[in-house]
């Protein structure tokens, strides 16, 4: 293999590295920079922020690339290997010997970084200022950097925007014999939902053809209802990548499922997005290299964190066994992946569509939910099959996953702890753990304000990620010490905190609808033509409430042990769209009366504020002894724990 020497470089030139690695054969540093002015992050110091590209080889025919769908159909170089590119940032601790050895790697969300506005809390603020950080405010806590972790971003979507400071990966076009390859695909469009409120329509991939006895288009209001051919002279294509409808300015019915399918053509080989991320943390694991690696040379131990689509990623990036690198070592030592539930993600076909995300009404039949879903071992008496999510190679790394409620609801999340039909409960192997946010939503995260948008509810804004970043120090802490986190916390079939939707036992609330089944995993053929099969059926199941309606088992956090409202982890869509239909991965947030007289007049069932509480001191003892119970599990730090008593001293107040 080469080794590498760096290039001398000036500030503001580029840093141009060849690895000790045939896999990583070049990156190329064109920012080198102070992070946030310089402003020292604890003992770990100052951080420096690294930007640039990463460039990959990959033989089609080692063990370990053979699994990358299409990638023999990939055009290679004159050694006969298959070329990629992504971009990569770093932030790390200006002085190596002040970092932790750990390197944190978040995998991308479509392209964006959301471990600081996520999972650290940073304000709301522009999507340039969350995937571009620059300022110690947009770390939020700054918790990682003050732990002094190196943290590593890098592309893997090839479809992923690189507008306002989104990341990517190129990859090379499959071809047969030299030319194009054209197949049918079918794309999805809903309006206001899951794409414009107005026309045209994006399409997922370029049109083969302009010729509409190519294509047929669609429409139906809910999931579930007989599709309704859309006549060829009412849609045009704008140009081979969008889709208009006719007479121009057509709008279509909110939340209508427009399905397209048509001849698609210049499949990329999307598949490599899984070993770009491989062969990079490799590289960045590896010896100093002269000083050419960006790491230093300095990291111990690797983690990653995914948040829902990127979960999802990370769990078939160990299924599929990209967890081992080329020369046989393990990529990440620890896994965190949070709002995942049971998924993976559509990556590693011919015309995959990684940004699909599967719910009761949106793209309800995109393969995203196949056995195995857990973490143990078991046999699936649907499929026949038996296995487990780890591969049990020796390569599989520690795994923590974080759900909310509305995993129950929409993403078969109560899967990762039962058998396939719901029977019976699952021991995790000692490896692995699972929490429920009890009563937490898919989109929390810090600084939202509750609205109803499309939905019947209004929407919830409790913020989940204090209880994940407990859970990323004892992964980390359990990857680096071996001291093992706290036990699992999820709702169970054998205490009757696991059950079927009907028996959730929510309270009766005048003009409240509440759902009356979760998403269901469905199986098909082909996604193309997706006819579901019969037989067994899989069997989600959803947390059982409390008499307020908030979830009974979990992660308790303050606003749920302490409550002030009922938080759902589910909401129901409201006219114009699909009434009834679960709202996206949205909760619910409904207040409490303030006074008793209030509660008998609204005809609600749970306790005012005021009989709750007798006074303000009363609230803050309860948030206070919340928080003293939940420091003690380790399942919230004691600064944020801090935080949440600072901020019910203030909602006392009010």
């Amino acid at each position: 293999m080469l080794i590498g020497r760096a290039i001398a470089a000036t500030l503001g030139c580029a840093l141009c590295i060849a690895p000790a690695q045939a896999r990583i054969v070049g990156i190329d540093i064109a920012t080198v920079e102070p992070f946030a002015d310089g402003a020292e992050f604890g003992a770990a110091g100052a951080y420096e922020r690294l930007i640039g590209t990463a460039k990959g080889e990959l033989d089609p025919a080692d063990p370990s690339n053979v699994g990358i769908v299409d990638i023999a159909l990939a055009p290679r170089n004159a050694k006969g290997l298959v070329e990629y590119k992504t971009d990569i940032f770093i932030l790390r601790p200006k002085d190596p010997a002040l970092g932790s050895g750990t390197l944190l790697f978040e995998v991308l969300n479509r392209g964006r970084k959301f471990l600081f506005n996520w999972v650290l809390d940073a304000p709301a603020q522009a999507v340039q200022a969350v995937n571009d950080p620059r300022t110690a405010a947009d770390t939020g806590t700054g918790l990682v950097l003050r732990r002094g972790d190196t943290i590593v971003w890098s592309g893997w979507e090839a479809h992923a925007l690189r507008q306002q400071g989104g990341m990517a990966i190129d990859v090379p076009v499959a071809t047969r014999n030299g030319k194009p390859i054209v197949e049918t695909v079918r794309d999805e469009l809903v309006s206001a939902t899951r794409g414009p409120a107005e026309a045209p329509f994006y399409l997922t991939f370029k049109t083969a053809s302009a010729d509409k006895a190519h294509a047929q288009l669609t429409v139906r209001r809910r999931e579930s209802d007989p599709p309704r051919p859309v006549p060829a002279e009412a849609w045009h294509y704008a140009t081979p990548r969008q889709l208009e409808l006719l007479p121009k300015g057509t709008k279509p019915l909110p939340g209508s499922i427009y399905q397209f399918t048509y001849a698609a053509t210049e499949p990329k080989v999307l598949g490599i997005g899984f070993a770009a991320t491989r062969d990079v943390v490799a590289y960045l694991r590896g010896d100093a290299d002269g000083g050419a690696n960006p790491a230093a040379g300095v990291i111990r131990h690797a983690v990653a964190l995914g948040v829902s689509q990127s979960g999802r990623y990370l769990r078939d990036f160990i299924h599929q066994g990209f967890n081992r690198d080329e020369a046989g070592r393990r990529v990440f030592d620890g896994v965190l992946s949070h709002i995942a539930g049971v998924g993976g993600i559509f990556l590693n076909a011919r015309f995959g569509q990684p940004s699909r995300t599967n719910t009761q009404h949106e793209d309800h039949l995109y393969p995203e939910n196949a056995f195995p879903f857990s973490a143990a071992q078991q046999h699936d008496p649907v499929t026949g099959r038996t296995g487990a999510l780890p591969r049990g190679d020796g390569f599989d790394p520690l795994l923590i996953e974080v759900n909310t409620g509305t995993e129950y609801w929409q993403k078969g999340a109560s899967l990762l702890t039962t058998d396939p039909l719901g029977r019976t409960d699952l021991p995790l192997p000692d490896t692995a753990r699972a929490f429920l946010v009890s009563s937490g939503f898919h989109y929390g995260r810090a600084g939202l304000t509750s609205t109803k948008g499309a939905c019947a509810n209004m929407r919830s804004t409790l913020n989940p990620a204090p209880a994940v970043r407990a859970l990323l120090v004892a992964l980390e802490d359990w990857v680096a010490s071996g001291k093992a986190p706290p036990d699992s916390r999820i709702p169970r079939l054998s205490d009757g905190t696991l059950v079927e939707a009907a028996a959730i036992g929510f309270p009766f609330l005048v003009g409240v609808p509440v759902p009356t089944a979760p998403n269901a995993i469905a199986r098909f053929d082909t996604y193309v033509d997706p006819r579901p099969e019969s037989g067994p059926q899989y069997r989600p199941l959803v947390p059982r409430v409390d008499a307020d309606g908030n979830d009974v088992a979990g992660i308790r956090l303050p606003a749920v042990a302490a409550p002030r409202a009922t938080f759902t982890g589910w909401n129901l869509y409201a006219d114009p769209f699909p009434a009834g239909a679960l709202c996206d991965r949205e909760g619910s947030q409904l207040p409490f009366a303030r006074t008793r007289a209030e509660r008998v007049t609204a005809g609600d069932p749970r306790p005012s504020t005021e009989e709750r509480y007798a006074d303000p001191d009363a609230y803050v003892a309860a948030v206070v002894k919340s928080v003293d119970t939940l420091v003690s599990d380790r399942l919230l730090l004691r600064e944020d724990g801090d935080r949440l008593i600072d901020a019910a001293r203030l909602e006392a107040r009010h």
